[in-house]
């Protein structure tokens, strides 16, 4: 199946619900062999530093926020 979409026409605001309705259903839906390995690699080091005190976490909607800040700042300049 191909999926277009009117990347063109859409606002960055609907490009990323596109992304979030994806993820959120790659999530719920992947099976195991989706995820490379790496990624479980990438994971340990975050919790390796992240216990170490050399990280800190945000919760998803203030991540959210941020990101969504930064993408509309770049938009205005």
């Amino acid at each position: 199946m191909k999926v277009e979409l009117p990347l063109e026409q859409m606002s960055i605001a609907e490009k990323l619900q596109a992304m979030e309705a994806l993820w959120a259903d790659l999530s719920r839906n992947a099976p195991d062999e989706a995820v490379p390995h790496w990624h479980g690699e990438v994971l340990a080091e975050r919790e390796r530093r992240l216990a170490a005190g050399e990280e800190t976490v945000l919760d998803l909607q203030e991540a959210k926020r941020r990101l969504r800040r930064e993408i509309d700042e770049r938009a205005d300049s």
